[in-house]
């Protein structure tokens, strides 16, 4: 039979992080200006939407973001919820041919989404540094990999 015991793990309670706080709304405004979350000086993008390593103004290191998907997301809802009413509203009251539907709408789409997701992306950025989200953290050890499950002592039992 085996048995599985873990080590305990660390919890954060308010005792562990003496941190200044940071300003989450000024972090997420610089972040929708393409800016560093930091200091609002230096750009956050080394390209369309690869996130630079490190600030060239301040220096702060902003490899360790995991924005992932969550800006694709965004700029989905809320090109959604600006394009659909306005087609809805357009087809109930004129009913134009779904060809020239089409030749609107896809090219608004499209470029509406292509405008939104860098600054999106940026503001995302910009939240996770305030709040001190994952690479952003200081306060975690260097050797601890995020987002791991702790090691699992195993024993055996005879």
């Amino acid at each position: 039979m085996e048995s599985r015991t873990t080590l305990p793990a660390t919890t954060w309670t308010p005792d562990v992080s003496k941190l200044p706080k940071r300003d989450v709304w000024q972090a997420m405004r610089r972040g929708l200006r393409c800016r560093c979350p930091n200091c609002g000086e230096g750009k956050i993008f080394r390209a369309f939407l690869k996130v630079a390593d490190n600030c060239s103004v301040c220096g702060q290191d902003l490899s360790g973001h995991r924005a992932d998907d969550l800006p694709a997301y965004l700029v989905i809802v809320i090109v959604g919820h600006i394009v659909v009413p306005i087609a809805l509203w357009i087809e109930t009251n004129y009913s134009p041919p779904v060809a020239l539907q089409l030749a609107i709408y896809l090219p608004v789409t499209l470029f509406s989404s292509l405008l939104l997701l860098q600054p999106i992306k940026g503001a995302v950025v910009g939240l996770q540094w305030a709040l001190r989200m994952h690479g952003f953290d200081e306060t975690r050890p260097e050797n601890e990999e995020e987002g791991t499950i702790a090691k699992l002592n195993v024993t055996t039992l005879k």
